[in-house]
């Protein structure tokens, strides 16, 4: 495996089965603080045999071939550099979906299924609805409420044109594109010309660390993540301020309001929602049980 390890791998004589690569990987992981070592090696073994994770039990015996063993060797390598899984594999599970992802998006975190409940929740039975999401990202928030919705129709901005192109490539996967409208562009900018207060609610989930914090994130993040969907300002709250700026104007009134974000802004978030026109600010916990989401609704 990794040239460095040689001494700790098995000898070249003997069979690279699955269960001792698997074993083998899972030790080196571990030595190098991954999270999650036996998971991990299982999703890089899976992805460079081009099989389910459940296979690799069925084969716990099965030889790899020479150049499954460099493509394992290969991916290894990277992890133990700390990239991100997601981007080493180019996915990511969300809300029980398969997502693209790519270096210069962020990768789709568990604590933003959350966001999707709370929206869900808000947009309740199915009915036309206009939804606006700032920061499309992958698209993990806009196409699952899409799935999830079958007669919502999502208008959504991103300033990543990395991030547009894995968002329409996700909408296509998922076949959601007749019902996602993707606008290139700065939080709400590209949607101050237009008039009318027609959509029915507003999702984000903004860059909000501190500009301070950002040398004190693991380095999956702070060396591989784009640092524009990260941080945003001293208080991390610059993107929610302008959000909270220019969404009035676009929101019907008793249009919701859900945001992500950290655990320490919420009480602060919700009252800056009421200072704005909001109304009823309610916060949310994730499954964790840490404060992750604030929920509001416009009072035009």
């Amino acid at each position: 495996m990794a040239s460095s390890e040689q001494s700790a791998a098995p000898g070249n004589s003997e069979v690279w089965t699955v269960q001792r690569i698997l074993q083998w990987t899972t030790n080196f992981l571990q030595q190098k603080n991954v999270e999650s070592p036996r998971v991990e090696a299982e999703l890089l073994l899976a992805h460079a045999r081009n099989c389910n994770r459940i296979r690799l039990y069925a084969d716990f015996n099965e030889p790899l071939t020479d150049q499954q063993r460099a493509q394992m060797r290969e991916l290894v390598q990277r992890r133990a550099a700390r990239e991100p899984l997601a981007y080493i594999v180019g996915a990511r599970e969300f809300y029980g979906r398969r997502f693209r992802v790519a270096p210069g998006v962020l990768i789709p975190r568990p604590e933003t299924e959350s966001l999707i409940d709370c929206c869900l929740e808000r947009l309740g039975s199915p009915t036309e609805r206009q939804l606006l999401e700032v920061g499309i990202g992958s698209g993990c928030i806009s196409i699952t409420l899409l799935l999830q919705k079958p007669t919502l129709r999502i208008t959504a901005t991103e300033i990543s044109t990395e991030a547009v192109a894995i968002a329409q490539a996700n909408a296509a996967d998922h076949n959601v594109t007749d019902r996602l409208n993707i606008l290139a562009g700065n939080v709400l900018e590209p949607l101050t010309q237009q008039h009318g207060r027609r959509f029915h609610g507003l999702v984000s989930n903004p860059p909000y660390i501190r500009t301070d914090e950002m040398a004190e994130l693991a380095p999956e993040i702070r060396k591989y993540e784009p640092e524009i969907a990260l941080c945003s300002g001293a208080d991390g709250l610059d993107v929610v301020r302008q959000i909270f700026q220019q969404a009035g104007a676009l929101l019907a009134d008793g249009a919701f309001l859900a945001l992500e974000l950290d655990p320490s802004q919420c009480e602060s978030v919700a009252e800056m929602a009421l200072q704005h026109g909001f109304r009823q600010p309610r916060i949310h916990r994730d499954a964790a049980g840490l404060k992750r989401i604030v929920e509001a609704e416009w009072g035009g």
